[in-house]
């Protein structure tokens, strides 16, 4: 089945391999993990993780949960919610569901906590996304998007190449419009081979843009800015 107004993500559809060695290497220090729970605990909720892909989230997510938790992951794409399916077959708790930010298939007032780490869902002009994602928070609730900061990093800087009309200042506008505060953070990425960097970075930016920064950067390690935008209900 394909859902109206999908905005395909050709990096993870189209290389979900690749994309594992990426959500692999990057935030060992789980400091993005380490900022939502500081901003709310999701033990015995229910969290909800908006484009799940192959669900890779999902099982840590669930150990935050906690045995009283439970976790739902929502994901467009069929062939990535089947292998999300696998992957937490035997999770108590976790169910993935095929859907989109724009028409969540959950009852209102029935999340504690929204999780959308790098699903390119939300932005300027995603509004029917954030209207769903207000519906379904309860009162108490956090909804928290992840999402990458052209201004800062070796990785934003690569990113600003690769998409040039990506405007970070209104970006900023437009979560702070909609009642969001951003909260800037810096994680790496570690790889544990050089393929798999170069793997992933050719996924991930234009060929020319891939090759130039692998050309300039040596390292198995990259720093990253990401901004956590975050909002209580």
């Amino acid at each position: 089945m394909a859902f109206a107004g999908v905005v395909r993500s050709p990096n993870i559809w189209d290389h979900p391999r690749v994309y594992e060695l990426e959500n692999l290497a990057a935030d060992p220090d789980r400091l993005i993990e380490a900022a939502m729970l500081r901003l709310r605990d999701p033990r015995g909720g229910h969290v909800l993780d908006i484009g799940a892909g192959t669900g890779f989230h999902l099982p840590r997510l669930a150990e935050l949960a906690g045995p009283t938790g439970r976790v739902t992951g929502i994901e467009p794409h069929r062939p990535l919610a089947a292998d999300a399916r696998r992957r937490c077959a035997g999770l108590a708790g976790v169910r993935v569901l095929e859907g989109t930010a724009q028409a969540l298939p959950l009852p209102d007032a029935s999340v504690d906590v929204v999780h959308a780490r790098w699903a390119y869902f939300f932005g300027p002009g995603c509004e029917p996304g954030l209207r769903e994602m207000a519906r379904v928070l309860r009162r108490g609730g956090a909804a928290f998007v992840i999402d990458n900061d052209t201004t800062r990093s070796t990785f934003g800087r690569w990113f600003a190449r690769h998409l040039p009309e990506h405007d970070p200042v209104e970006v900023a506008r437009f979560w702070a419009r909609n009642g969001f505060t951003r909260e800037p953070l810096t994680i790496r990425w570690v790889f544990q081979r050089r393929a798999d960097l170069e793997a992933v970075l050719r996924i991930e930016l234009r060929p020319e843009v891939a090759e130039a920064a692998l050309a300039e950067h040596r390292s198995l390690e990259v720093d990253y800015a990401v901004n956590l935008f975050w909002r209580r209900v």
